[in-house]
C-alpha cells in the first residue's frame, strides 16, 4: 500500500489562505469599534466606525458613517451635525491632517492609542481587538461592513 501524503491545513487569515505568496506574510493589526453614545448616563450606543492600526504595515485609518436614524432613536435632541464633526475629527487625527490639532502630529501608534483610549464622551471606542492580515485596507473594509453597516 502506498504511503499517504499528509497535508497540513494552513490557517486562514481574514479569509485569505496563508499559502497565498503573492500578498506577503500576514502581519498583526489592532482595531477598535467607534461607538456613538448620545446619553452617557444611559449607556445606549451604536457602532459608527472602525479604527485599524498595523505597525508592520505602517497603516492607521478610520472609517466612519453616522446613522442619523439610530442617533435620533436614542436621543431625539442630540445634534447629528456635532456628532458627525466629532467622527470627522477622529478620521482627521488618524490621517495626521495638519489642521487636526496636536494629536494628529503624534506617531501612528500614539494616534491609534489616543483614538482607542476609553473616554466618557459621546464618541467611545470598544476594547481593542487583534488579528492577522495581509491587507489592512481590505480588513478595515471587511470589519466596517460587518460591524457598522450590517449592525
Amino acid at each position: 500500500m502506498p504511503a499517504r501524503s499528509t497535508r497540513i491545513a494552513q490557517p486562514e487569515v481574514d479569509g485569505v489562505s496563508s499559502n497565498s505568496r503573492d500578498r506577503g506574510a500576514p502581519v498583526s493589526y489592532f482595531y477598535a469599534v467607534i461607538r456613538v453614545v448620545p446619553r452617557v448616563e444611559r449607556g445606549e450606543c451604536f457602532n459608527a466606525g472602525v479604527v485599524l492600526f498595523s505597525r508592520p504595515k505602517r497603516f492607521l485609518r478610520v472609517r466612519v458613517q453616522l446613522d442619523e436614524k439610530k442617533l435620533q432613536m436614542l436621543d431625539a435632541e442630540c445634534n447629528a451635525m456635532m456628532v458627525q464633526e466629532y467622527l470627522n475629527a477622529t478620521v482627521a487625527v488618524a490621517a495626521g491632517e495638519a489642521d487636526a490639532g496636536p494629536m494628529a502630529r503624534l506617531d501612528l501608534s500614539e494616534r491609534f492609542h489616543w483614538i482607542a483610549a476609553p473616554s466618557n464622551t459621546i464618541i467611545q471606542p470598544s476594547p481593542v481587538h487583534t488579528g492577522l492580515t495581509t491587507d489592512p485596507g481590505a480588513t478595515l473594509d471587511r470589519l466596517f461592513a460587518r460591524l457598522v453597516l450590517d449592525a
